[in-house]
Formats: C-alpha cells, structure tokens, sequence
C-alpha cells in the first residue's frame, strides 16, 4: 500500500537528518542538560520522536513494536528525563531514527497496518489509520525539532 503519505514518510526524513545535523557538534553533555525553567532537553526530544512514531504507527496499529520496551519507558509522552543519556545510546538512537522510518515504509507497501485503533492525539487530532498517522508525525517531528533548536540555542550561549 502506497498512497500519498510518501511526501510525509520524505518530510520525516528530512526532519530527522536535520535532527542529526543539529546535534553533531554537540557534546553528550551538552545534550543531557536541563536548561533552567525547561523539562528535558535536545537528547529526549530526540529520543521521544522515536518512540513516538513507533507507538503512533505500530501500537496502534496493534503491531509489535521494533524498539525495546526500555526506551518506551523513558522517552513516551508524559516522561522526562531522569539520569545522563551516554554516547553508546544516544548512538543507537541516532541508529533508530533512520533504521525505524526505513522499516515503517517496508511495512506500510507490505500492507500490514490494516487494522488501527482510533486515538485522539493531544493536539486533538484524530488518527483513523495509518496514513494518518504518518501526516500527523510530520507535525509532531517539527514541533520537537524545533524545541531542540531552541533548546541548542539556550545551552550554547
């Protein structure tokens, strides 16, 4: 199944290179701190858009999921950070953020999400299907890549 959810499968891709590149010159412990007045920081938001897609595309799909529990557990909705991110996970993360959106395509033209429970997202958005949830990814992405872009600013002055 293809449909038109392929520019927003390209505009996730996109958001996640333009993730990666915004962190590269960072220092892990530039990406673990906390500024003042905030609640997480660049390698949570990072993070969390992983699991997102992740929970959003397959949970609800009713499909097992292709991340680790653990990382459910400390980067979904409602979580924040709570002990230092190393390099070796933020690695694999950075791993995921590629590796996950490749398999979500082979699984969206192998048709396996056709059954999907309705959820109303925090934004009021309502997912039906599939395709639905890839569009509203787009949007989910941006917002979190946009805060860490502002939360970059913040830590390095």
């Amino acid at each position: 199944m293809i449909f038109e959810t392929d520019t927003a499968i390209e505009t996730i891709q996109q958001s996640r290179r333009l993730f990666i590149n915004l962190v590269e010159d960072l220092s892990i412990e530039k990406l673990n701190e906390i500024p003042e007045g905030f609640n997480n920081n660049i390698i949570w938001n990072f993070g969390h858009v992983i699991v997102s897609q992740q929970i959003l595309c397959y949970k609800l799909a009713n499909q097992p999921l292709k991340i680790d529990a653990a990382y459910v557990a400390k980067y979904a909705k409602g979580t924040k950070p709570d002990s230092f991110i190393d390099a070796e996970e933020f690695a694999f993360l950075k791993q995921q953020a590629v590796t996950l959106i490749n398999e979500l395509i082979t699984d969206i033209q192998a048709g396996i999400f056709d059954k999907f429970d309705t959820y109303t997202t925090s934004f009021g958005v309502v997912l039906n299907e599939i395709e639905d949830a890839v569009k509203y990814l787009t949007m989910h992405e941006g917002l979190h890549l946009g805060y860490s872009m502002a939360l970059k600013r913040i830590i390095s002055r």
